[in-house]
């Protein structure tokens, strides 16, 4: 039997942020005020320090010498360099994993995109990005290559927020589903030329998504005044 792997309480406390971040608790410029957070996570300081200094380097979090810390967000050049890395990487990974995927290892991804397929017909986006990361996070376990795995990961815990906005934008939640569809009968066919492209053109798409997201909210931000 395996060793059970236990997450750090800092890498907890982090997920937990994150999750704030997303859904909107905590917005961009908010100084995170470590009393109230502390209670409420019941926890001490010290585990959401570390956690503030691990989400220093997603660019989600900026801590002010003698201010404290405050929630940040990367620009769109930034978040669209983070897309190009990971639609490189990922799309080796689909590519890795169609030339040697078992049939264990397509019934486990059969059954993620029947939940995928449930909470799309359901109208459950948050359902089906939770499961969405669980899809692409098999997928690249199972292009066989630790370090690649390792590194994906990294930049994964980066990017994770600006996937989830990105699939409430006008059309994206049902053209996500299409490309999923899609990559999962190339890796019925263990086609991996094509399983690479289509995951790269899936994370082109998203990028896509959000510079639309960006642009408009950039339009309807108000004039400053003279």
């Amino acid at each position: 039997m395996g060793r059970l792997q236990v997450q750090p309480l800092h890498e907890h406390v982090a997920n937990r942020i994150r999750e704030m971040i997303r859904k909107g608790l905590l917005n961009k410029g908010d100084r995170v005020v470590e009393k109230d957070l502390c209670a409420s996570l019941g926890i001490s300081r010290t585990p959401l320090r570390e956690a503030l200094r691990y989400l220093t380097s997603e660019g989600l979090i900026t801590i002010l010498p003698h201010r404290g810390a405050y929630v940040a967000e990367p620009s769109m050049d930034e978040i669209r360099e983070m897309f190009e890395v990971m639609t490189l990487l990922e799309g080796n990974c689909a590519a890795m994993a169609a030339k040697k995927i078992s049939p264990g290892d397509l019934r486990k991804l059969e059954r993620l995109h029947e939940r995928l397929e449930k909470h799309y017909k359901a109208n459950q986006p948050e359902k089906y990005l939770d499961v969405n990361q669980k899809f692409h996070c098999m997928l690249q376990e199972m292009a066989g290559n630790k370090v690649l795995n390792d590194v994906v990961n990294g930049l994964r815990q980066k990017i994770v927020l600006y996937r989830y906005r990105q699939l409430y934008q006008p059309d994206r939640f049902e053209a996500s589903i299409t490309e999923h569809r899609a990559l999962m009968d190339a890796l019925r066919r263990q086609d991996p030329v094509a399983a690479e492209n289509l995951m790269r053109q899936h994370l082109i798409n998203q990028c896509e998504a959000l510079k639309n997201l960006y642009e408009d909210k950039t339009r309807r931000k108000p004039a400053a005044k003279s």
